[in-house]
């Protein structure tokens, strides 16, 4: 096992490690406290998976304190200290970082000129109250613990995500901050100030300067069960609830437009339904992407005096039904580029999104389906995350009882089995003396869904019709 640094042990724990280094410092003369998200989680009663570290001590003095270290962030104070683990392993790395001021924000992004300074000027620079919050774990008195300059313990009480001073001012340095409130009053159920929502709409074509990779990354810590790095909840994740607060703020804010790479929609949206089907672990983030582009697609393209007219649920379930086909058909393709591009999705979940909005109008036509395509349907890996859009629509006039006859009818199906061994190949066609071309997939395919009909029972009745095929 490697040796600890200078003054310091092994460490069972991320927090074992950042108290260790505070000590470290402590001992050495300076100041130094827990920063910033760590901070707002245990007072949440989260359990943060990093600690960060804020001190006076310049960072040519943090690499002399822990020679196991390295710059991470030279030009803006930064140290990545290890300490090692009681276990193997690559041990616990936690952030050092001299307190500062900055300015010169130019690209809306970085600053250009940084200057060490004291916690109190520190906490100013940073974006959110509940945020600029430190804490010193070697205080005595309970009372002394957190260090609050910002007003930041009040907002937590209050649930409220509020910008340190001037909310323009906070977002002009970091764009990225818009997508952040959201992201921070999704995740915590928290509200977000009105003085800082409201500084936000002006400001989202800004949302330009920022790159694409960090734009999805946010979108997807939004949109997904998993708790983002910030925080690592001991109990439930609530995903439907963050998913559906996320959409709900990123379009009262106008946010949507320039995150997706299309026009803002100024409608309310069945969102509140749609994605409450984001329930389970088992939705994925391109399952939850595939309901708010039905949302914003497919039932915002319905005649919305539609529901005032005498129309009972067939007739609103085929006005449905016409406006998911339409778009699957003419703008599925292209949203889907576009949202790729925008978000920077991964090939999986293009292809699970695409998949998943294809596998829906087969869905729908449950009914008129045979035997072997229901089987197919059932047998398809993204049906699980189908299966949960539907449920989630089923506020949709006729949607509720196609569920449900799905559900009873699939169940002697998955017992008789719906993805079994296929008795005849290519292989089979070429033994019989068939050259391979287009109709080969063909013959296969058939032959297949006899199979899951049932009407071809065995290897040798199949390879008996496939004789007899021309």
């Amino acid at each position: 096992m490697p040796r600890p640094p200078s003054g310091l042990s092994n460490a069972d724990s991320p927090r074992a490690a950042a108290v260790q280094i505070v000590r470290v410092l402590r001992e050495a003369s300076h100041v130094a406290y827990f920063a910033g998200g760590c901070v707002r989680d245990e007072l949440l009663g989260y359990h943060p998976k990093d600690y960060d570290i804020a001190t006076d001590a310049v960072p040519d003095r943090v690499r002399e304190l822990f020679p196991n270290s390295r710059f991470i962030g030279q030009a803006f104070g930064v140290v990545q200290v290890r300490i090692p683990h009681t276990q193997p392993g690559p041990g616990h790395t936690v952030e050092v970082a001299t307190f500062r001021r900055e300015w010169g924000y130019e690209d809306g992004r970085r600053p250009s000129e940084v200057h060490f300074t004291d916690a109190q000027t520190d906490a100013q620079r940073r974006d959110f109250t509940i945020n600029g919050l430190f804490e010193d774990p070697l205080a005595t008195d309970a009372t002394d613990r957190i260090i609050d300059f910002v007003g930041g313990q009040d907002d937590l009480r209050a649930k409220l995500i509020r910008a340190i001073g001037d909310p323009c001012e906070r977002f002009a340095e970091d764009y990225l901050r818009m997508l952040r409130a959201v992201r921070f009053a999704a995740r915590l159920g928290f509200d977000i100030d009105p003085a800082t929502a409201a500084a936000i709409p002006p400001l989202t074509p800004k949302l330009a300067q920022i790159s694409r990779e960090r734009i999805g990354q946010e979108l997807m810590w939004m949109l997904t069960p998993a708790i983002p790095p910030e925080a690592s909840r001991a109990q439930g994740s609530g995903a439907d609830a963050r998913a559906f607060a996320a959409i709900t703020w990123l379009q009262k804010l106008h946010l949507d437009g320039p995150t997706l790479d299309e026009q803002h929609i100024d409608t309310d949206l069945g969102i509140g339904h749609t994605l409450a089907g984001a329930h389970s672990p088992a939705v994925g983030y391109a399952t939850v992407l595939a309901a708010w582009m039905l949302d914003r697609h497919v039932f915002t393209t319905q005649d919305p005096a539609a529901h005032d007219k005498a129309l009972d649920d067939h007739a609103h379930f085929d006005q449905f039904v016409a406006a998911l086909n339409q778009f699957v058909a003419d703008r599925l393709d292209s949203t889907v580029t576009r949202w790729r591009r925008a978000l920077c999705l991964s090939n999986d979940h293009r292809d699970t999104l695409c998949e998943l909005l294809r596998l829906l109008p087969t869905a729908l036509a449950w009914s008129d389906l045979g035997i072997a395509k229901q089987k197919r349907l059932l047998a398809n890996p993204c049906w699980p995350q189908a299966r949960a859009i539907l449920t989630a629509m089923t506020h949709h006039p006729g949607i509720e009882g196609l569920v449900a006859s799905i559900d009873l009818q699939s169940e002697p199906l998955l017992t008789q089995g719906v993805a079994p061994q296929p008795w005849i190949d290519g292989e089979d066609l070429i033994a019989m003396g068939r050259k391979p071309g287009p109709g080969f997939r063909r013959l296969i395919e058939l032959a297949y869904d006899a199979q899951l009909e049932g009407t071809l029972t065995s290897r040798q009745q199949a390879l008996q019709w496939l004789q007899q095929q021309k």
